[in-house]
Order: structure tokens, then sequence, then C-alpha cells
């Protein structure tokens, strides 16, 4: 079988759950996820809301079924706020006509057409610092996992100041969060699995490894996974 999921910057964690979920019923099967996206084709250049934020990115993890790994997931969705992160024109609700590509200040620094993405920043901060340590709080809490068994937390890479605020609020030592935003901004979907690759390979390819992953974004959608790893392959990134 194969489908797609449409999803921003939680897809990773999404997607690992869905086959997670097909693979509980198909002992011995495997699987391929992709996820990616090409987010600076629907940014306008003219925003510094988002211009200066993103990049292109796309992962493929195989996984396949095992008895001695235990992989668990806390999955939320609100979209109450879903105009927080969205491009207005081009699906069905909104066609795309004329008055879609004609460009629109919003403030100083801020032009962009409805076919462009719209981020509001503060929205999302706040967002992230509600929700984002009581959902993984709970999902270690309803299984059990002493949050000090945990290596690392990896999170979505959205900015360096709202990924600092809820690993301080978590109380978490630095060096259990890695962060690939440095070099990369936020790639969407793929920020999760690109800062495993570049962060963490030789750990991956060398230990055994408890994992808390952690993406939240448009939707608004958010979910973490605790998982386990052992000397997984973990081939190296490669730039175009």
């Amino acid at each position: 079988i194969a489908f797609d999921v449409n999803l921003g910057c939680s897809g990773y964690v999404y997607g690992l759950s869905i086959i997670g979920s097909l693979l509980q019923n198909l002992i011995g099967g495997k699987a391929l996820l992709l996820v990616g996206d090409v987010s600076t084709k629907t940014i306008s250049i003219q925003d510094k809301s988002t211009a200066p934020l993103f990049s292109d990115a796309g992962t493929a993890t195989a996984l396949e079924f095992s008895l001695n790994h235990e992989i668990y997931f806390n999955l939320q969705t609100d979209g109450k706020e879903f105009d927080d992160i969205i491009i207005a024109d081009g699906g069905y609700r909104n066609r795309v006509s004329e008055k879609s590509f004609e460009l629109k200040e919003y403030e100083g620094g801020i032009l962009r057409s409805d076919l462009s993405m719209k981020l509001d920043g503060l929205k999302i901060f706040n967002f992230a610092l509600r929700e984002i340590a009581p959902n993984i709080n709970l999902l270690l809490n309803e299984r059990e996992i002493e949050k000090s068994l945990i290596d690392y937390f990896v999170f979505h890479q959205a900015n360096l100041l709202m990924l600092e605020s809820v690993r301080k609020k978590m109380q978490l030592e630095p060096e259990k969060v890695p962060y690939s935003l440095y070099n990369f901004g936020n790639t969407s979907c793929a920020s999760i699995p690109l800062t495993l690759v570049t962060n963490l390979r030789e750990q991956l390819r060398s230990q055994k490894l408890n994992l808390l992953l952690s993406g939240f974004g448009v939707g608004l959608s958010w979910g973490s996974a605790y998982l386990e790893t052992e000397k997984i392959v973990c081939p190296e990134l490669i730039e175009l």
C-alpha cells in the first residue's frame, strides 16, 4: 500500500504513528516513511516573518515490525487556530484567482500574496509554550517512563527562542536537546529526522537509545513519540 498524508511540522511523528499502527497487523512487515517539504516555494521573499526561517529538506526512514522494541504516541489537534499557519488560497475552499497573486503589505517588512504562507509567530510561540510540555509529560506519565531515562529529546526545529523556552520549562539538560536549526533553519516535517541524521548519527549507529520526538505546527497539530533504537543504519546527509 502507498498513500499521502497532508501535514506540516508534526508530520514525522504522525507518520510514525500511522506506520506503527499498520505494522502491528503485519508481522515481519516493512515500511518506508518519506517526509519533506519545499517550503521556500510557498514563502514570499518580501515577508520578514517567514523568509529567514525556512529551508527545504526531505528524509526517508525505513521501519520494520519488532517484538523487542517499544514505541508510544500522544497526538493532539485543535482547529480553532487553523489560520495561525496557513496558505489562504489554492485549495477547494479558496480557488486561485487574479486577486490571489496580488501582493499585500501587512506591516513594515511583511509583503505577501494569498498564495504565500502566513505565519503568526507570536501565536505559534504561545501555542508551543502552552501545549508541548504537557503533551510530552502526559505520554511519559501514562507509560510510566522516567524523564531521566530519555537519552535525547528531539524537537521540531521551529526557532531557537521557542525551543530553548520549552527546554527550560521542562528542565532538560542542554546536552539532551540537539539542534540542527543552526545549519538548516526550519525544514518543516523533515526537521526531526534531519536532526537525528546530522546531530546524533554516531550515537544512533553505535548505541541503544531512548528517544522522545516532538512535532508541532500547522493545523494546529502536535504530538510526541517515545521509541527505542539500537545500532540502526543512519546514512550521512546528502546536500544538493
